[in-house]
């Protein structure tokens, strides 16, 4: 039986910043080092205007961070977009930790089945109230909120309407922006 070599979050940092996966696309995974999905149009598309939406809709509120890494105890992703505490002068010598977040929003084209499962357990396990998936495909808003004992509690799933975040509830955010129809 092989027994595969898990990486902390400090072997990662000194990989990054000795060079050894500086040309590559990956991301840290409950210890594993993992190839991220390349980018298309669309998911470009709705990543970027969505960043330019929550940024307006959120004003001094929050942070929101366009596709940079957050750091948990054995993970270093990279959301598509993560909306975290201010100012972000917080972020100076560190990423983001679960504790500055406010939610999470992954966009799913052919990430799909990894959005909803490997990367749902991730945020939940990591204590994130709140994630958001946009399903490119299906034109819809996968809500998922009140993070307990590592399990999402509910799950809502929109094509339109108001969604209003955990963190800020007087907050409405339109689905159809956020998605990218409108």
């Amino acid at each position: 039986m092989t027994t595969l070599t898990k990486w902390t979050v400090e072997d990662y940092h000194r990989m990054i910043n000795a060079g050894i996966i500086e040309e590559r696309q990956v991301e840290l995974i409950n210890g594993d080092i993992i190839n991220m999905s390349p980018e298309g149009p669309i998911h470009r598309f709705i990543n970027h205007r969505g960043v330019k939406y929550l940024r307006q809709v959120l004003g001094n509120l929050a942070e929101v961070m366009e596709a940079h890494p957050v750091t948990f105890v054995n993970s270093e992703p990279e959301p598509d977009i993560t909306i975290v505490r201010s100012p972000d002068t917080l972020y100076l010598d560190r990423h983001p930790y679960g504790e500055d977040i406010y939610w999470i929003i992954e966009i799913a084209d052919s990430t799909l089945q990894k959005d909803l499962g490997m990367k749902k357990t991730l945020y939940a396990n990591a204590e994130i109230q709140e994630y958001w998936v946009i399903d490119i495909a299906q034109k819809s808003l996968k809500v998922f909120q009140n993070q307990i004992n590592n399990e999402y509690k509910v799950e809502k799933n929109y094509q339109d309407g108001i969604v209003s975040p955990l963190a800020f509830p007087s907050v409405e955010i339109s689905v159809k922006k956020i998605i990218g129809l409108e």
